[in-house]
């Protein structure tokens, strides 16, 4: 399959409607990552995307809408909670995906069998152009190998599946750079399933009442169902081993300076680089967690681009306002190995 590289004008942007329309899968940006989109109510369609990225077929995808109206066009929901308008007048357009109850217009294959549907309204307007020529809403997860690093940049979905799907529109890098904040209202009290560019912190503001998933740190149960992307699997890991640890600033330097060798490289901020004496890659100033998330991918897959590294040093980020996002990919990408040096 040759895979159509588009652009951000009017013409491509229809073009890529009607791939869509048709069946077809397209890359496009949203201001989180790029997405792997195909016709939320087509399942045929829909299939194509866990073909194309090698995806297990029990992870549910997002359903991505070009404005609020669509979930009442299109009925992908039987009713809406009252506190979906609280969470949509204060986040959407934006990176905040809400899980709510189904209908049955939402075929399985985007539910993953679930009873609940996951939708978004991203801000980006390439992604709401194309929502809105399509005429239909998006199921979109992250345009990349499955378990790979999330893609930030047309470059990236090119590089994971040229020739697997049929287009992607190069909008440029995306902005937030981690995929967006879940939280479900089908449960008694609202959940957060995995965190994003909105915060906990935030949410709790607008909510009150809210409840973090022990799953958003921790590794879902054995015959635990996922009832969100981003959950289940091992995700977003370069090809190096990445290992965690969790220590104060002195005791990484310490640490990963004694294990220097060809093969070792440091995922670090910007203060450490001058200290450290094997290969660095910065996430940014220490406590920017915002750059962080923004650099997150963008060097996952910066390190499988050099090639050099077997293994991949970085600290257990912080689990406070953006921190949580960033910890949650790191803590998969490293299939959840710490090492605590607070221990010793």
């Amino acid at each position: 399959m040759n895979t159509l590289l588009l652009k951000d004008n009017e013409k491509d942007i229809n073009k890529a409607a009607d791939i869509l329309r048709n069946g077809g899968l397209v890359g496009l940006p949203t201001e989180t990552v790029y997405g792997l989109a195909a016709d939320a109510l087509n399942g045929k369609a829909v299939a194509k995307i866990f073909e194309a990225k090698g995806r297990p077929m029990d992870n549910p995808l997002i359903v991505h809408i070009a404005n609020f109206g669509d979930i009442i066009k299109h009925r992908l929901v039987n009713e809406i909670p009252k506190m979906l308008f609280l969470l949509a007048d204060e986040f959407w357009p934006g990176p905040l995906t809400v899980i709510m109850k189904k209908s049955d217009i939402i075929p399985d294959e985007v539910s993953a069998g679930l009873s609940t549907v996951a939708i978004r309204f991203p801000s980006h307007p390439v992604a709401q152009r194309v929502i809105k020529a399509a005429g239909v809403p998006l199921a979109a997860p992250s345009a990349n190998l499955s378990g790979s690093p999330s893609p930030t940049t047309a470059k990236h979905v090119m590089n994971d599946l040229g020739g697997k799907i049929d287009a992607v529109i190069d909008g440029g890098a995306c902005e937030v750079g981690l995929e967006s904040t879940v939280i479900t209202l089908a449960t008694d009290v609202p959940r957060v399933l995995r965190p994003g560019g909105i915060t906990v912190e935030q949410l709790r503001e607008v909510l009150g009442i809210l409840q973090v998933d022990d799953a958003v740190v921790h590794k879902l149960k054995d015959n635990e169902v996922a009832a969100s992307p981003g959950m289940k699997y091992k995700h977003y890991a370069p090809k190096a081993n990445v290992i965690l640890l969790k220590c104060h600033d002195d005791e990484y330097i310490e640490y990963v300076n004694s294990r220097a060798n060809n093969g070792v490289s440091a995922l670090c901020c910007d203060e450490d680089i001058r200290l450290l004496n094997v290969r660095t890659y910065s996430l940014g100033k220490r406590n920017d967690y915002t750059a962080h998330a923004q650099n997150l991918f963008d060097m996952l897959r910066k390190i499988d681009d050099d090639g050099v590294s077997t293994t991949v040093y970085s600290r257990l980020p912080s689990v406070n306002g953006v921190g949580l996002a960033v910890y949650n990919r790191l803590i998969r990408a490293a299939g959840f190995e710490v090492i605590d040096l607070e221990k010793d």
